[in-house]
């Protein structure tokens, strides 16, 4: 055989399984429409079961073992030495902001020059602190740490933190 004849053949031989799926779909198609004439009631029950299959398996879900699951916030210890990082950020060069109130409103408002400016507000993660103390928020214990700056120019300056960006 030449290498011509391999691909002709080839050809051939897809289009024979082509023209085969062909008359088999038209088959079946003719088989349904034809119970569905006959036997509406069969029809159509049996739509419903394979509609109700997909709707079931739709909601069931899947296993237990593919949860999300987020950033938690850690057992802080008062007086423990730990480091600033921002638990929502994926840029190593993002501040972890810290306040003078915990829980202030106005903590993430950068609207005036002083708070965007304002020394020691803007820490960089992996900053070393100390927590001093824990306050509770919105039902949920220890959701802000005051801690106290153990490095840089900030060094012995303290402020209120997310414990969440405290690890």
């Amino acid at each position: 055989m030449s290498e011509e004849e391999n691909p002709k053949q080839a050809e051939d031989a897809v289009e024979v399984k082509v023209e085969a799926a062909k008359k088999t779909a038209a088959s079946l198609v003719s088989s349904i429409l034809s119970l569905k004439e006959k036997q509406p009631k069969v029809f159509f029950g049996i739509a419903g079961g394979i509609a109700g299959l997909i709707i079931l398996l739709a909601v069931s879900g899947g296993s237990g073992s593919n949860t999300v699951s987020g950033p938690v916030i850690k057992d802080l210890a008062i007086g423990q030495k730990y480091v600033l990082k921002s638990a929502n950020a994926y840029d190593p060069s993002a501040t972890v902001r810290l306040v003078s109130v915990p829980g202030s409103t106005a903590a993430y408002d950068d609207t005036e020059e002083a708070d965007r400016t304002g020394a020691c507000q803007h820490m960089p993660q992996g900053t070393p602190v100390t927590v001093l103390q824990l306050q509770d928020a919105y039902g949920k214990k220890n959701i802000f740490a005051e801690v106290q700056m153990e490095d840089g120019e900030c060094k012995g300056k303290t402020g209120w933190a997310l414990s969440i960006d405290v690890q």
